[in-house]
């Protein structure tokens, strides 16, 4: 068993739920988080009698919604969700197409709304979803605008392929950066799955940073690229504005 920090342990249990594992029984949750039986049963009974977790009929623990009225509080999360939603549905309204709103977290993106289209493409994305910045639409909009270290250091790698088109080439990464600064919009070809394409604009909070990236994907044997590309900047732009960003800020990259 590994030796963790009080705080340490409390969190090992909350990270033993992942979108894989929704549900788990206390023995899964004392070998998933590297704990006893006994020190496991102690912090989900705290944790359950709290509100962080919560334990239906068949005896398997579940996240609560106590740590879901926490979550919302971060700007991050339902607030900037709440700000864009109207700006998602517009661009659903256009393109009948997966939307998808991300945001920045480390190396990886995270997927904060999701507006489910009409085609069959297959979308390896749920809310609260991760995926390696390099490899999705959005994460290449965000990487784009990180600090420069930053993404020197990530395109060093190790890059993580999911099928043969996925950027694993440093330099290839870099061009695709370079590009995406150039035209305002990424465009993910095929990275995480065969038959899915991204298009992809960054949003851009008070004074300028990017803090978020909007999406579409769509079946990549009928993408229809050009078209998607101003629909995507419009409704990046749209959120922003709505957070604040003024294009003509000299603060503004």
């Amino acid at each position: 068993m590994t030796s963790l920090s009080a705080p340490g342990r409390l969190l090992a249990v909350l990270a033993a739920f992942d979108h894989d594992h929704p549900a788990l029984s206390l023995t899964d949750i004392s070998r998933r988080a590297g704990l006893s039986l006994t020190t496991a049963h102690r912090l989900v009974g705290a944790l359950t009698d709290w509100g962080a977790l919560e334990r239906d009929p068949a005896g398997l623990y579940h996240v609560g919604l106590r740590l879901w009225e926490i979550a919302a509080l971060s700007p991050r999360g339902l607030a900037l969700r709440q700000i864009a939603l109207p700006y998602l549905e517009d661009l659903y309204e256009a393109t009948h197409e997966n939307v998808q709103l991300a945001v920045r977290d480390g190396s990886e993106v995270v997927y904060i709304e999701w507006i489910s289209g009409r085609s069959a493409v297959g979308v390896k994305i749920q809310v609260g979803a991760r995926w390696p910045l390099h490899a999705t639409g959005v994460g290449l909009a965000l990487l784009a605008h990180c600090e420069p270290a930053f993404q020197e250091e990530y395109c060093a790698g190790p890059l993580t392929g999911f099928t043969p088109h996925t950027l694993t080439d440093p330099a290839a990464l870099r061009r695709a950066l370079a590009e995406v600064r150039r035209t305002g919009a990424a465009v993910s070809d095929r990275q995480i799955t065969d038959d899915a394409l991204s298009v992809a604009a960054p949003v851009r909070g008070a004074g300028g940073p990017v803090v978020a990236a909007v999406s579409v994907v769509v079946p990549e044997r009928d993408a229809r690229t050009p078209a998607l590309i101003p629909a995507v900047r419009l409704a990046a732009r749209g959120i922003s504005r709505a957070l604040g960003w003024q294009p003509d800020d000299p603060r503004s990259p």
